[in-house]
This record gives structure tokens, sequence and C-alpha cells, in this order.
């Protein structure tokens, strides 16, 4: 296959690549990487310096792709399917990748935040930092909320890239900062991306690795 994707099944960014890929049956081959495996992270590190994943690989174009947007643009410009992800229209492609932004720089990251501080060391966790990011969770759960009253996906009747990074920033999001019973739209919102066939088949997928999961 033309395409590899660099991944591991927990990470949330990853996540919002497959989700992509999957619902335009694009076809591709995973490369699991374990990044406390000296061998598979000089790999990672040799395609992209940054040594992040999601990677994508493209051997016949000869690129590599790193960044989750980056790459879902990627794939909808060179492997379009049934499903695009931004509008060619510019006035409609700015508020998605807008959107994109929202839920990776103020769901997604703030979630991390969280997710992190319990994994540091006994004495070096930083609760107001964690503070911060639990309020800032909350204001866009609040947010979105009132987006999705009266939408099915993130920007109305159509999935976009702004679904894709709503998906996993929710799921995570959910699991440090619950919806509660005050954002009922929201909590509407991610039951309908859970049963989308895409998301759920990157659920089921992840499964078996959700033990790794710092409580």
């Amino acid at each position: 296959m033309s395409l590899k994707l660099y991944y591991h099944p927990l990470s949330s960014f990853c996540w919002k690549v497959l989700i992509a890929l999957y619902e335009n049956d694009t076809p591709f081959t995973p490369v699991m990487v374990d990044l406390g495996n000296q061998a598979e992270r000089a790999a990672l590190l040799k395609l992209w310096p940054i040594g992040k994943f999601p990677v994508l690989r493209d051997e016949a174009r000869d690129r590599v792709v790193p960044e989750s947007s980056i790459i879902i643009e990627y794939l909808d410009n060179h492997y379009p399917g049934r499903t695009r992800f931004i509008a060619a229209d510019t006035e409609l492609a700015r508020p998605t990748r807008l959107r994109d932004r929202f839920y990776d720089l103020y769901v997604h990251l703030p979630m991390q935040k969280v997710v992190g501080d319990r994994l540091r060391p006994p004495g070096n966790n930083d609760p107001f930092g964690v503070e911060e990011a639990r309020a800032r969770i909350e204001s866009c759960y609040g947010m979105i909320d009132r987006e999705v009253a009266n939408r099915t996906w993130a920007m109305g009747d159509t999935f976009t890239l702004a679904d894709c990074a709503a998906a996993p920033a929710l799921f995570y999001g959910n699991m440090v900062v619950p919806f509660g019973d005050n954002h009922k739209n929201l909590t509407a919102y991610f039951e309908r991306l859970k049963a989308r066939p895409s998301f759920a088949r990157v659920l089921r997928e992840a499964e078996p690795y959700f033990a790794m999961f710092p409580k």
C-alpha cells in the first residue's frame, strides 16, 4: 500500500486521523510505534525529528506528512472519498478549520494537561495548572452545548474535519472532566460521534489498550 500511518492505538491525535481514513475506507498500512522501544522510536525520529505521532508516509508521492490536521487535509486533497473533510469553498472551509483548532487547542490540549499531570512523579504535580485546564474544558463544554443544539455535526449536516477533531477530544475529555447533566446537547452530539462507524471502529481497536490510561 502507498500509505503508511505511524501511530499508537491509544493516542487521541492518532484517532483523529484514523477516523478520516476509516470514513473513506482509504487503504493504508498501520505501523504501531512504541516510543519505549529504541528501534521504533528511532524509525519515527528519522521520519519526523519532532518524534510525535501520527505521521503519514506516502510512498507513491514520496511525502512525509506529520500533524493530524495536515494529514487529513492531505488525504482530502490526494486521496478523496465519499466524505470530504474540508469544503472547497473558502468561506465554508475557514470556520471548519477554526472548529478543528478549537477542539485541538482548547479541549484536547487541556485534557492532555490533566492526564499528563497524573504521570508526573510524586511531588512534581501542578495542581494550579490542572485546575486551569479543567476550567478551560468546562467553558468549552458550554460553548459546544450551545453550538450543537440544532446541528447533527460540528458544522451542520455534514461530517467534517471538525468532527474528526471533536471525537477523541470529547472522549478523553469526558473521562477527566465529565459532561454532567447541564450539557445535554453536547452529550447527544458525543453519542452520535460514538455511533459513527469510523469512530466506533477506532474505539473497538483501542479497547485492549484502555488499561494503560492513567487513572
